[in-house]
């Protein structure tokens, strides 16, 4: 597959996965949290995948290919939250430290993104890793509240966890649009 394929076939895996991650988050009387569960866990190894093949598809040493790399460690990162045999209070710190993985990834990208010359494609990557860097933080932001009020109200967590993965999602489904 060269170069230019993997980062299509990348971008489009990692939307999907996003995606995916936010149905997985977003309450669903319907689901059972078992089902939102294996979504989850779905759409971050999509998003893995997705990272690492658009980083392989890149220039050895360029902000975009680590930036991309650093977002595959944070669902990496996420994952073993969610499989590890880990005590709650565990799993939540990967999971938030995951999703802070992934902003700081996805700015990286984007200070290579600001670097190059100004396009219609460009400013959608830029966009798309703002809501990204945004999405991913306020995730972490919920679950951190969460984390430190375990007797507190789960609605304001859970709506900051709902609108990151929302916000995300729309990042990389923009991220994939320049591509094809």
């Amino acid at each position: 597959m060269d170069n230019q394929l993997k980062q299509q076939v990348g971008t489009v895996i990692q939307a999907i996965g996003t995606v995916i991650s936010a149905i997985a988050n977003t309450p669903i009387s319907f689901l059972s949290d078992s089902f939102q569960d294996d979504l989850d866990l779905i759409g971050n190894t999509l998003q893995a995948v997705g990272s690492g093949l658009v980083a392989d598809g890149l220039q050895p040493c360029s902000l975009s290919r680590i930036g991309n790399e650093v977002q595959a460690i944070g669902n990496t990162t996420v994952i073993a939250g969610m499989l590890l045999p880990l005590e709650d209070k565990t799993s939540q710190i990967l999971n938030i430290k995951g999703n802070l993985l992934q902003a700081f990834g996805a700015g990286i990208e984007l200070g290579d993104e600001l670097d190059e010359e100004s396009s219609t494609g460009e400013a959608l990557s830029v966009i798309s890793n703002l809501l990204q860097v945004a999405g991913n933080s306020l995730q972490a932001l919920g679950g951190k509240y969460e984390l430190d009020n375990p007797n507190g109200d789960d609605a304001y967590s859970q709506s900051l966890t709902v609108a990151g993965s929302w916000i995300q999602a729309v990042g990389a489904v923009i991220s994939a649009l320049p591509q094809q």
